[in-house]
């Protein structure tokens, strides 16, 4: 692998639960002071080898060593002790308590009284604060901090138990561009100091950003390992999903002339959105980018009801429409997929079938009671469509992967035939053939004459999405631009308040588009994506 030190190794890792095997002789080696990238698509088995490395689970065969000693991690306390931490999707944060608090949780200096010693612990935790020159107040609740700056706070915690390997799952899926390009900088903060990370992502363009070393896993087994440097976005794919991914997005169109479904005439939402006007039409997919914070989430919430409307009109197929409820947005023939699916999205302990039917009881009703038969049929007909991969209607859909719970989202909404389609973050969390699979039915609800309203915080999903582009910058509609000749540049323009006339002449960059950082320089060519 490298002349450096190794600091981890897992030697032929094999794991089954009942009916499945997860890992098959997975070999996984780390050098100290690397980022190692560890792709592959939802079920591929990483979840299941970190939880291992974690001692969550213990594997049926293989070995761990650890700066070349072997090491039995029994528990989630051993894999600490031997300088092992994951920082989870869902981080492990104490709401209420402060930054201090959370960074020495367990491990509080305590007064000869036994109790807390707060002043040294405030002391002990801005240490680590300043060991990165983290800008985070030591006694703000970690409630009033953004998600940036609770990953960071994970990230302090971490290295408060001298972790040397620090495994970030998913560290960027509900991050800003910029906020990522700060977290790259406090990962790189972490390499010179020697410590490993093994960083997980679906997003392959910030993998190839970041990573030193790529292990690829598909079907439990490792498909191959290689500097980063040495493979392609292709190559990767390929590897990924068995199959070539030429066509990551599905042609787009020129704008549409077709008549409006939605429009808005100076719509205003106290504090969130200011003068909103704009037109989507019958068979167009408009995309909403921005910073956060700019009113792009608040925005496809107002189509929902979510969010209340203190001035301005909304028409949906050309009628002025009151769209201050859920029930009401349902009505008017208006579907919202949410950006927090396991939230706002679906009902988890319930079963595919139940999720799927939610949204039209009221016609599966038969004397108060649900007509099974009937939202049977309803059902797998909205599976089939979408393609839901599972061995049947009646498994949990907290038990799908990431891709089949986001087709579960749009099933149940097929089941209303919706005229406009609200998305936020369409591909948050699913791996790269689940994207593309939800890329294509969306487009496929665009050619039978949807109109699909697309949020995301992904610059290249919305270029590669987009009919058109609506850029959105303190509230307001800053651009209005063609999906087809769009560029990050352009946009990243426009969301920062840059004058439109500065944005007319970004055409297509030579080679290819880049990913900002905070300070607007590029931070990846992405000239080999295919």
């Amino acid at each position: 692998m490298s002349e450096t030190e190794t600091i981890l190794e897992m030697r032929g890792i094999s794991k089954s639960f009942p009916g499945v095997r997860a890992l098959n002789a997975v070999t996984f080696t780390c050098v100290k002071g690397q980022v190692h990238a560890l792709v592959g698509e939802n079920g591929a088995g990483k979840s299941t080898l970190m939880k291992i490395l974690a001692g969550v689970y213990q594997p049926d065969a293989g070995e761990i060593a650890l700066r070349g000693k072997p090491a039995r991690l029994q528990n989630p306390r051993d894999a600490q002790s031997h300088g092992i931490s994951i920082i989870y999707q869902e981080f492990n944060l104490i709401p209420f308590m402060t930054v201090a608090e959370n960074i020495m949780l367990g491990r509080e200096p305590r007064t000869r009284f036994g109790t807390i010693d707060k002043t040294k612990l405030n002391h002990e935790a801005q240490v680590w604060l300043d060991l990165l020159n983290v800008p985070i107040r030591l006694r703000t609740p970690v409630e009033e901090l953004s998600v940036a700056q609770q990953q960071i706070v994970e990230i302090m915690k971490a290295l408060s138990y001298d972790a040397e390997v620090i495994v970030m799952d998913e560290p960027t899926a509900a991050l800003t561009p910029i906020e990522v390009g700060n977290l790259f900088r406090y990962i790189h903060l972490l390499k010179e100091r020697g410590h490993t990370i093994i960083f997980i992502s679906h997003r392959l363009d910030e993998v190839f950003a970041i990573a030193d070393w790529i292990t690829i896993l598909k079907d439990g087994e490792v498909v191959t390992s290689q500097p980063a440097e040495q493979i392609t976005k292709g190559d990767l794919v390929r590897y990924m999903v068995g199959r070539e991914l030429r066509e990551t997005f599905p042609p787009r169109r020129e704008p549409s002339q077709a008549e409006p479904v939605l429009e808005l005439r100076n719509v205003s939402s106290p504090g969130r959105l200011h003068n909103v006007s704009l037109t989507v039409r019958r068979g167009e997919v408009v995309g909403v980018a921005g910073l956060e914070g700019h009113g792009q989430r608040e925005l496809t919430r107002v189509l929902f009801g979510l969010e209340p409307v203190s001035t301005g009109q909304i028409l949906v197929n050309g009628k002025v429409t009151d769209l201050t409820s859920p029930r009401k947005a349902m009505r008017a023939g208006v579907a919202f997929v949410s950006d927090d699916r396991k939230v706002e999205g679906l009902q988890l302990p319930l079963s595919i079938r139940s999720n799927i039917s939610l949204p039209s009881l009221n016609r599966l009703h038969r004397l108060l009671l649900v007509h099974h038969a009937g939202e049977r049929r309803l059902a797998a007909n909205a599976a089939k469509e979408v393609d839901i991969r599972s061995s049947s209607l009646s498994a949990e859909v907290g038990t799908l992967s990431g891709g089949n719970q986001q087709k579960t989202v749009l099933a149940k909404w097929l089941t209303r035939d919706p005229d406009l389609i609200v998305v936020g973050e369409p591909t948050r969390g699913i791996d790269i053939g689940a994207k593309v699979e939800v890329y294509r039915l969306l487009r496929e609800l665009a050619d039978r004459g949807k109109a699909v309203v697309l949020f995301s915080s992904d610059l290249i999903e919305v270029i590669g999405m987009s009919d058109r582009v609506l850029v959105m910058h303190d509230g307001e509609i800053a651009a209005d631009m063609p999906g087809i000749g769009a560029t990050e540049e352009g946009i990243m323009r426009a969301a920062t308040g840059y004058d439109i006339s500065d944005i007319a002449d970004l055409g297509a960059a030579p080679g290819g588009s880049t990913l900002f950082g905070p300070d607007m320089s590029p931070a990846v060519s992405r000239q080999n994506s295919n």
